[in-house]
């Protein structure tokens, strides 16, 4: 895939009438690319806000063309995103649906589906894609940077990203998106209703793109949802996709004691309910067994299809024993629950 688009410059960020010049005319599931984007100065950090916290944008490590793979399901939901977005400026203001629909003026997208399957790359990767510096906020930054006045730096983290034009991200969503609570009793329930009307407010007002990632869809208040644009699901990799996933990482220097191409066709056989991420496990894990064993042997060290069987095993073994385990403790129940608004 390339996309051409308008690099822009200065203190005013790009808004979704100027993705006109997006072109899009490759496969997301490319690994390889030679068309990479347009260098571009790295970032300078911004000022700090009153509190001495930043949101600073960073230039994306990825693109959509070089780094992700995709099941074909997942794929042709984010081509169908893609294309939404090129048509922006026929759709609301050519043919003016900006008359009916104001919430048009951003572009909400939410990845959702199990962990591992790309999800946060995804998002990086189409900051990169787009030539958008890219903005991340996750829980850890959540409850250490904003606790307290977590409604302004919610309102500063969108001050931020259009300033400087960047794609905002906030990973694991369901907590910020979660059902407001009702019959608040604590400080903290009564800062996340005010965090989460906040949001509401900043997100009818953005003028850009924002992407929302969680593993738990089903927990999103239905304000968030239905203002939501594009939903994404991104599922476990199909066959065609585990066998670029075992191309990708099983890199040219590793040696080998047989056919890379029936390695690669075994293993993405061997691999199936995997995600991406487990796939990169299983290499971690089946590295060491071709040393363990030349050491032990004294033979050349070489990857065979046994020690990615036995890899492979491993994790899906481990898939199975936290199936089984349905200890929680009560510290742990409740915890989640505050995080997500439950009562």
């Amino acid at each position: 895939m390339i996309i051409n688009m308008i690099i822009f410059q200065g203190q005013h960020s790009p808004s979704l009438t100027d993705l006109k010049h997006l072109s899009m005319n490759d496969d997301l599931m490319s690994t390889h690319s030679n068309n990479s984007a347009p260098f571009r100065q790295p970032l300078s950090p911004q000022d700090d806000d009153e509190n001495g916290k930043k949101n600073i944008p960073t230039d994306p490590r990825f693109t959509l063309d070089k780094d992700v793979i995709l099941s074909q399901a997942t794929r042709s939901s984010l081509d169908e995103c893609m294309a939404r977005l090129r048509f922006h400026t026929t759709i609301y203001q050519e043919w003016n649906f900006s008359v009916v629909d104001p919430m048009g003026s951003t572009a909400i997208l939410n990845f959702y589906g199990p962990p591992g399957t790309g999800k946060t790359l995804c998002a990086e990767a189409l900051a990169g894609q787009l030539r958008m510096p890219f903005i991340a906020l996750g829980i850890a930054e959540l409850e250490s940077k904003f606790m307290g006045e977590t409604a302004k730096n919610i309102q500063a983290a969108f001050a931020q990203a259009k300033e400087t034009g960047a794609l905002l991200f906030f990973d694991e969503a369901d907590t910020l998106l979660g059902k407001r609570l009702s019959s608040v009793t604590q400080g903290v329930d009564n800062e996340v209703n005010a965090m989460r009307s906040t949001l509401l407010i900043e997100l009818e007002r953005f003028d850009g793109i924002v992407v929302f990632a969680t593993n738990f869809a089903r927990n999103y208040d239905e304000a968030f949802r239905s203002r939501i644009g594009y939903h994404v699901e991104f599922t476990l990799p199909d066959l065609t996709a585990r066998y670029h996933l075992w191309n990708k990482f099983l890199v040219a220097e590793i040696p080998l004691a047989e056919e890379r191409e029936s390695l690669l066709t075994a293993a993405s056989e061997l691999s199936e309910g995997l995600a991406g991420r487990e796939i990169r496990t299983c290499m971690r894990l089946a590295l060491p067994k071709v040393l363990l064993e030349a050491e032990r042997t004294g033979k050349a060290a070489h990857l065979n299809i046994a020690h990615l069987r036995s890899a492979i095993e491993q994790v899906l073994a481990s898939h199975q024993a936290i199936a089984n385990h349905s200890g929680r403790t009560a510290s742990e129940v409740n915890t989640a629950k505050k995080l997500l608004g439950i009562q």
